[in-house]
């Protein structure tokens, strides 16, 4: 399951939906707000999401990663809206009958989102400025590339 959401992500329920009784490992990564970005001193940043293709393109991201590897489970959220630091702003998780194949799945499930699920990131900074995070514009001003 692949969601974009609104609300605080919880990773010990997301945990539960890992389990499995033919699954040996459970591999999970989380992504927090930090508080720098190439030398500037952050404060806090927004996520914006294209929900509904963000959703498709999770969902195929996890498809191709049940046929890549040997995996049980597997769960992915981002949050959008306003998030501090600290904050988590997406939870990777996968449940198999082996470490190997936990470990590679969730490291291709968080690579992939990042490079091709259109979700974009505003960073705001202590000097009061604030900018779209690898995010180019189109001639009408709309946001057209993902985050990185």
């Amino acid at each position: 399951m692949f969601r974009i959401v609104n609300e605080p992500i919880d990773p010990i329920a997301l945990k539960a939906e890992l389990l499995d009784p033919q699954a040996g490992a459970g591999v999970t990564f989380e992504g927090w707000v930090r508080n720098h970005n190439e030398g500037k001193p952050v404060q806090s940043l927004d996520y914006e999401a294209y929900t509904q293709l963000a959703e498709a393109e999770g969902e195929r991201i996890l498809a191709e990663a049940r046929g890549k590897f040997a995996v049980q489970s597997i769960v992915c959220l981002h949050r959008v809206g306003s998030l501090q630091i600290g904050d988590l702003a997406v939870w990777t998780g996968v449940s198999a009958a082996h470490r190997g194949a936990a470990f590679d799945a969730c490291r291709y499930i968080i690579d992939e989102v990042k490079a091709r699920v259109p979700i974009w990131k505003k960073e705001h900074y202590a000097d009061g400025a604030s900018e779209w995070i690898n995010c180019a514009t189109r001639g009408d001003g709309a946001k057209s590339n993902p985050i990185q």
